[in-house]
């Protein structure tokens, strides 16, 4: 029955462009069914967002929809996603709400919804709201019961300690931060010089047209920083995307940590069962296996990677992203505390360019074909009938997110849709710079032709 219903979320809360795929329509909707679901008269959502223009917009749009099922609202007003998720959790809260649309372009936004241990909302609960909306089953109240609206500040600091709590940090180490002109412009910053380090800032100025770079921490992006930390002699650069749920490093050469690489030298620090993607490389596995620890895969998403981490009761998870969980401190991702992991691990162990080199490297590709979200589909039928033939050497055949191919010599392909933008993802894998790029050539040949 819910197959009918239209989706909302993707892999990564409900995103879009505002005023055609966001409406405020849309926006009080979600509000409503959001306190109809946790139950309406007493109990209390946390609501924060990020810098983008419209985001004053959406909140004033999402509170009057809660407001009338009867939920109080406690606002935070502009912070990092992981401190909404953190929020959650502290203030006891039924509900955390994050009005920001991360790494997309300034004229898109979104909400990412998170329930009271900080986790986000899994299928189940986001297709129950995606039911409520479609059916406008709303619980309203009459005008004697409806909400309240406070603020509170006060909880960042809490945040910022509890961050500092959670690393062993001596401090001493030159970092450059960029965030994006994200959320995290003043709270990352802030923690890192708590923690000791000498910290150089780019891009730190909250403003929601990102002047500065775009949100998305790619390397084209990060061509800026990567220029600062060398010319600096810093140990190492941290960037944000822009909401402060992801992180990516800059080594002490000015180079950016290759994706799977920090992932695994993270992970192999860490230790015990850890939680990763499909679309991660296979070095993971390998620096787990030589520390004594295991991984486990899922489906491309943070929301995906946080169920596993429950039901394995794992130690740590994360996308080759930067989207990484720390289970013992909150099940919201955090960039903030990712990087405070990476400056300690450099702090103990050594330079990120050695400790990176010392991972074994296969050849990595991703790539993204534009493709518009109806057609998408069809596309992906077309790739589970038709990929596994198009193969020579074909070892196994996954379709856990979309379709993994591998082949005898250990490399492999993964064509996804992407679940927040119009695209078709490829990610490969091949045991030579050759292989891969032939595997890529034949990949987006195989896609273009059925476009």
């Amino acid at each position: 029955m819910t197959d009918m219903i239209p989706r909302l979320f993707g892999t990564s809360g409900i995103r879009g462009k505002i005023g055609s795929e966001i409406t405020l329509n849309l926006i009080t909707d979600v509000g409503m069914a959001a306190a109809t679901y946790v139950g309406g008269k007493g109990r209390k959502a946390v609501i924060g967002y990020d810098t983008r223009t419209s985001n004053k917009m959406v909140e004033n749009a999402i509170i009057a929809g809660i407001l009338q099922c009867g939920c109080d609202v406690i606002r935070l007003g502009m912070v990092p996603t992981p401190l909404v998720g953190y929020a959650a959790m502290k203030l006891n809260a039924d509900i955390g709400i994050m009005i920001t649309a991360s790494h997309n372009p300034s004229q898109y936004n979104g909400i990412k919804l998170w329930n009271p241990k900080g986790m986000a909302y899994t299928q189940d609960q986001e297709r129950t709201i995606e039911k409520i909306v479609h059916e406008k089953s709303f619980s309203k109240v009459s005008w004697e019961h409806i909400g309240d609206i406070k603020d509170n500040s006060s909880i960042i600091s809490g945040y910022m300690d509890d961050l500092l709590n959670n690393v062993d940090i001596k401090g001493g180490l030159k970092v450059v931060v960029d965030c994006a002109n994200g959320a995290g412009s003043f709270v990352s910053p802030i923690v890192l010089r708590k923690a000791g380090c000498e910290v150089l800032t780019l891009n730190s100025q909250p403003d929601g047209f990102f002047p500065g770079r775009m949100p998305e921490p790619s390397e084209a992006n990060l061509s800026e920083l990567m220029k600062v930390v060398k010319a600096t002699g810093a140990d190492l650069g941290i960037a944000h995307d822009g909401d402060a749920d992801r992180m990516v490093a800059i080594d002490d050469e000015g180079k950016m940590a290759d994706f799977d690489k920090l992932l695994a030298l993270v992970s192999s620090k860490i230790g015990g069962k850890i939680v990763t993607t499909v679309d991660a490389s296979f070095c993971v596995d390998k620096c787990m296996k030589e520390s004594g620890g295991e991984v486990v895969r899922t489906k491309v998403g943070d929301v995906h990677v946080a169920e596993a981490i429950v039901e394995c009761n794992a130690s740590f998870g994360g996308e080759p992203s930067g989207t990484w969980l720390h289970p013992d401190f909150c099940m919201c991702p955090d960039g903030i505390l990712s990087a405070l992991k990476v400056i300690e691990i450099v702090e103990k162990y050594g330079p990120l360019s050695k400790l990176l080199n010392e991972i074994p490297s296969y050849p990595t590709v991703r790539d993204k074909i534009e493709c518009e979200n109806i057609q998408k589909t069809l596309i992906m039928e077309k790739v589970k009938e038709e990929l596994p033939d198009y193969f020579e050497d074909v070892n196994d055949v996954n379709f856990i997110d979309g379709v993994r191919i591998s082949m005898k010599d250990g490399s492999w392909v993964l064509i996804r849709p992407s679940g927040t933008e119009s695209y078709i993802r490829i990610t490969l894998e091949g045991r030579t710079v050759e292989i891969a790029q032939s595997i890529r050539n034949k990949s987006r040949e195989f896609i273009e032709g059925i476009l």
